[in-house]
């Protein structure tokens, strides 16, 4: 049954703490009830016993016992012990008299072998202890009792002596049978306290229904609104503080939706004035950079005066068209228009491609197999590797290696540079968006968003780049991207 209760359930820390706390209580109080009741009822049992086996023998030893002449017979002594025994059935009796010259007589009978060496030998001097008498004793001998477990079985021995001169006796009673109740009283109590903890695993589960369900929805409406669904919101009834907390944390949504709202048309705003600055500045850097191509073309022929300041114009109208061309790509990626184009590609080819379009073939060592071949976006691999390659000859220094290897699936391509290396404080920064490290890199003069774009690009192929110092010395680019791309992200590419 109890294995049933828990089967097929998720048991929160919570539920099981609550089941813990309800079993020890219920543990807790059946055992000190059962324990109490046992006591109880094993102290009234035996003092009942007792006190109606003494009783019936103090009787019968004034009755029969004080009736036997001075120096009985051992045939009288046994015929009164039958009698004693015989009238009271359920203990033995033993008669002990002293002669004047040493000799002992004994009469005994009963359900019981009874002897002298069956009696405690504390119990035999307590008897022939004799008492003065007082106004508070009136008495001389008195009925003494004792408790003991021959051979692991239980009996009551008790013995008095005549007052005024006579027998000895002691009685001899059995206490198997109450043993025998009290181990079932004992079992009863024992099968009470198992139902008690059942029951208490009973209750703590309906308990935890009724306090944890609740708290289980409220999880639940927390989790979703975390995964996005900010419109959810949770059915409140009641007045506990249960209900108040639901009501809360509708507030709490409902303010969070808003916020997220204003949040996402202010970003949605501020990403479209940025697509369409860039977009609008795309015309007249057209007609800018036409300009400057005829100027530079004729920088020759000009005032020496006047060439550095064509030189610088030139310069910047090539900076201002690359910033903006980034920046509408970084609007591509926020507005997650950005599409790959797949195709198989080798890549040693693709990167001797990149670098011989860009005249880095005698700076840069190629260390990479031909027939490495790669299904991925070829436009999107050359923005990373120029980015990446551009960036190490830029800050770093020649020669930069880049190397290409195949591990698990994986496509793994490695810039290295002959640099002092990145700053550990600049490490984490690297791919931020806009990030200079001017103080470690006096000669940046780029957009800061090179890296960037690199990384959103390797991120749309399923991939990533991670920045670190090689051990050699110099800054060390590994890129990841899957062997097949198409594999990875099948419902997200356009093929």
């Amino acid at each position: 049954m109890i294995r049933a209760l828990f089967a097929g359930r998720r048991w929160t820390s919570l539920r099981l703490r609550l089941l813990v706390v309800f079993a020890l209580v219920a543990l807790t109080a059946a055992v000190s009830a059962s324990g109490i009741a046992y006591w109880l009822n094993r102290e009234a049992v035996l003092t009942r016993v007792q006190e109606a086996a003494l009783g019936d023998f103090r009787q019968e030893m004034q009755n029969r016992a004080a009736a036997l002449p001075g120096d009985p017979t051992p045939e009288e002594m046994q015929r009164t012990a039958e009698l004693m025994a015989g009238s009271s059935p359920g203990y033995s009796v033993l008669l002990v008299d002293e002669r004047k010259d040493g000799r002992k007589v004994f009469g005994a009978a009963g359900p019981d072998s009874f002897g002298l060496d069956d009696v405690p030998k504390s119990l035999q001097h307590a008897v022939n202890d004799r008492q003065k008498t007082t106004t508070a004793n009136d008495a001389e001998y008195h009925v003494y009792w004792q408790r003991t477990k021959p051979q692991g079985n239980p009996y009551l021995v008790g013995g008095t002596r005549i007052v005024g001169g006579g027998p000895t006796g002691y009685m001899y009673k059995s206490l198997a049978q109450e043993r025998d109740d009290l181990n079932a009283l004992g079992w009863s109590l024992t099968i009470a306290t198992g139902l008690a903890l059942l029951g208490s695993a009973l209750l703590a589960q309906a308990a935890a229904r009724t306090v944890l369900r609740p708290v289980q929805r409220l999880g639940d409406a927390a989790r979703r609104l975390g995964e996005g669904e900010l419109d959810h919101r949770l059915d409140v009834s009641g007045t506990d503080e249960l209900a108040d907390l639901s009501r809360t944390f509708n507030r709490t949504a409902e303010a969070l939706e808003k916020k997220v709202a204003d949040m996402s048309a202010r970003e949605e705003s501020s990403r479209r004035f940025v697509a369409d600055m860039s977009h609008e500045l795309r015309t007249p850097l057209t007609a800018l950079t036409a300009v400057a191509e005829v100027l530079e073309e004729e920088v020759d022929d000009l005032d020496p005066m006047i060439a550095p300041a064509v030189a610088l114009v030139v310069s910047e109208t090539r900076r201002l068209n690359d910033l903006v061309e980034n920046l509408m790509e970084v609007t591509r990626f926020d507005a997650g228009t950005a599409r790959l184009v797949l195709d198989d590609v080798d890549v040693a080819d693709q990167v001797t491609a990149c670098i011989d379009a860009r005249a880095w073939l005698d700076a840069v060592e190629l260390d990479a197999e031909r027939g490495i071949m790669a299904r991925l976006d070829p436009r999107r691999l050359d923005v990373i590797l120029a980015n990446l390659i551009g960036n190490a000859l830029k800050h770093g220094g020649s020669p930069v290696r880049v190397s290409v290897t195949v591990e698990e699936e994986w496509l793994v391509i490695a810039v290295k540079d002959n640099g002092p290396g990145i700053p550990e404080e600049v490490l984490p920064h690297v791919f931020d968006r806009f990030y200079k490290a001017s103080a470690s890199r006096p000669k940046s003069d780029g957009s800061g968003l090179g890296l960037s774009i690199a990384m959103e690009n390797a991120h749309i192929h399923g991939g990533d780049i991670t920045a670190a110092n090689a051990a050699e010395g110099g800054a060390l680019f590994t890129l990841r991207l899957p062997v097949d791309v198409g594999k990875v992200i099948a419902g997200e590419v356009d093929a």
